[in-house]
């Protein structure tokens, strides 16, 4: 299984495509995208038709974006969601199904601790994923979201296959 994790922002969207065979994760892509442009619709056009390109190339079976925290600056906390709704949206324009993960929850799965720094992201990636080049912090944070969508795939599996067989 090849999984898409997205960690969104307005000036720069990271993103990080795994491969997943069963309890192996495999590091296949990642990158940074840089809005362009000056006006809002022009920067979101720009997210989008760059994370189109990722998805067609990279060809993902599943999505995850990690969400949006709100902080003292509402304007700010807008236009971030705005630029998640690209990340949401692209993704599902493909088919895929997207998970959503609150920031220490991607932590927590990757890390161990909810309230790990970026360096300590970028560590334990690198761990799980040897020899990865990181395109940069935005874009370890997205490899963790995959991380984390990856391990939630797992469990959701077992559990699916354990109830099954005790049916």
């Amino acid at each position: 299984m090849r999984v898409l994790g997205i960690d969104p922002g307005l000036r720069n969207l990271g993103w990080g495509v795994i491969d997943v065979a069963g309890p192996r994760l495999g590091h296949v892509a990642n990158g940074i995208i840089r809005s362009e442009g000056e006006a809002m619709g022009a920067r979101l056009l720009s997210l989008f038709d760059a994370l189109t390109r990722v998805v067609a190339a990279y060809a993902p079976d599943a999505a995850a974006v990690e969400q949006t925290f709100v902080n003292k600056d509402g304007a700010g906390t807008l236009k971030l969601g705005q630029a998640r709704g690209i990340a949401l949206l692209v993704p599902a324009q493909a088919g895929l199904a997207v998970g959503e993960y609150a920031p220490n929850a991607v932590k927590k799965a990757v890390v161990g601790v909810g309230h790990a720094d970026k360096t300590q992201i970028a560590h334990m990636v690198r761990f799980q994923l040897p020899g990865v080049e990181l395109a940069g912090p935005d874009a370890a944070d997205a490899l963790a979201v995959a991380i984390c969508h990856a391990h939630h795939l797992q469990s959701a599996g077992r559990i699916a296959a354990a109830l099954k067989g005790a049916a």
